[in-house]
């Protein structure tokens, strides 16, 4: 492996983690979201997500690394939810969709980032590319029901 591929591996194990905390996230906001609405819309974008650091595998695969898995950052995943359960205990679909809302600004930076790194190679930032199509479109739809909500 070179420098670069190093480098492509590092930056897209980064997002395959920031991606299945996100999946994580929404997992546990359908669990506690009172509306079911919002729960089969959270479980949608948590299965999407789960998708999104699929693909980021087997590009991470193609390059010669050994991709991020669930195993790898579930302690920190669990316990960053198990805080943000404690937040949101005995709070509303309000509360839970601003949780959610905070943790879509988060990963659609991470992506942003990504994507304004200038030494991914074209495959990579391609990879990126298409997996920020999906992150962009679950923030926006995020932000949307937030405001809504808050009107």
């Amino acid at each position: 492996m070179t420098a670069t591929t190093d480098h492509d591996i590092k930056v897209l194990n980064t997002l395959i983690e920031t991606t299945i905390d996100s999946a994580e996230g929404y997992g546990e906001a359908a669990k506690d979201a009172e509306n079911t609405r919002y729960a089969a819309m959270f479980q949608q974008r948590a299965a999407e997500r789960r998708q999104v650091a699929q693909r980021l595998r087997q590009q991470v695969s193609a390059l010669g690394g050994k991709p991020e898995d669930d195993g790898s950052v579930l302690a920190k995943a669990h316990r960053m939810f198990v805080e943000l359960r404690a937040k949101m205990s005995s709070k509303d679909d309000t509360a839970v969709v601003d949780e959610v809302e905070r943790g879509e600004d988060h990963i659609k930076h991470k992506y942003e980032d990504a994507l304004k790194d200038n030494d991914v190679t074209a495959g990579t930032r391609s990879a990126i590319n298409e997996a920020y199509v999906s992150v962009k479109t679950g923030h926006d739809q995020m932000r949307d029901l937030k405001h809504s909500l808050h009107r």
